[in-house]
């Protein structure tokens, strides 16, 4: 991984890679609205009467067919688009995301929703730290700036939490090392992108994450079924909103924005999970959380990828 390919380094640093300001909108618009499915997940997750384990299986799996019939549709739209299958990157996609979800439920049941999603969607951070680790990738100083007024803002928007909590301690660091390992998945799938279609990619990852997360609820939950038909509707909203919608459309932006941007997008995460968790178990959305989320947008627009 020393080595990256031309167009993997200049997508994932953030510099100009001459992507006309169409493809850029249709991105953006793509990693906004991953963002937004995305962010219904904490609440979700505890609403589910699975346990942690278990939620993060049929999250993946139910969205198997969805995405499997994404994939057809896709490769048959563009015959002669590149279709490489199970590439590298795309298989450590895979387990990146097995490790994300792994930790994230748990983290999710541990601490507030605000702070689980916060410390989890510090993955810009981790893919800084890590690009330049692994592969000796350098971010420009308005993306940079950009990084650090977006971290302001997410500080801001879980201040009143944040203090130190033995009850919430682990839960707090269970979602800081799921934003390790998003990090890693959005280098990954940048990775994967450019060899082959998003569909394929999101299809084949996932196959490997549900794989390796039944072997997980297998053995360490007591039971793998829901209850109810309730039940069941959360797992299929997880399924086809989060997973499907929301890692899909992040599959798709990844092909169009630089990768380190592209995470700060997802910062927005934050906002929409604060806001569904106000509506569904009454944590107040207090005026600095508020703030926070102001400061997150114009971080967003601070480090946003120009045109040549």
């Amino acid at each position: 991984m020393s080595q990256p390919d031309t167009e993997y380094d200049t997508r994932a640093s953030g510099l100009r890679d001459g992507a006309d300001t169409k493809n850029l909108a249709f991105g953006m618009v793509a990693m906004l609205l991953a963002a937004l499915a995305m962010s219904i997940s904490p609440s979700l997750v505890r609403l589910a009467d699975v346990g942690p384990f278990a939620s993060a299986f049929w999250r993946v799996f139910l969205a198997l067919p969805i995405l499997w019939i994404w994939m057809r549709y896709a490769e048959a739209a563009e015959a002669d688009a590149p279709r490489a299958s199970f590439t590298i990157p795309t298989i450590l996609a895979g387990i990146a995301f097995t490790g994300d979800l792994l930790f994230w439920h748990l983290a999710i049941l541990r601490t507030t929703i605000a702070n689980a999603t916060f410390f989890a969607t510090m993955a810009p951070l981790w893919v800084v730290i890590f690009g330049w680790l692994l592969l000796r990738q350098r971010v420009d100083r308005t993306t940079f700036i950009g990084l650090l007024v977006c971290l302001a803002g997410g500080a801001a928007l879980v201040a009143q939490s944040l203090a130190f909590n033995p009850s919430r301690a682990i839960g707090d660091a269970l979602a800081i090392i799921t934003g390790s390992f998003f990090g890693l998945y959005f280098l990954a799938v940048g990775a994967a992108r450019p060899r082959t279609n998003a569909a394929r990619v999101t299809f084949e990852l996932s196959i490997i994450t549900s794989a390796i997360l039944f072997l997980v609820a297998f053995f360490f939950e007591p039971r793998i079924l829901p209850h109810s038909a309730s039940g069941w509707c959360v797992l299929l909203a997880l399924g086809l909103i989060s997973h499907a919608g929301g890692q899909g459309l992040l599959s798709v932006a990844l092909g169009r924005l630089p990768t380190v941007f592209s995470s700060l997008v997802i910062f927005l995460e934050s906002i929409a999970a604060a806001l569904f968790a106000w509506v569904l178990f009454g944590e107040n959305v207090t005026l600095l959380q508020a703030l926070g989320g102001i400061v997150i947008i114009a971080g967003i627009w601070i480090a946003r990828p120009r045109t040549p």
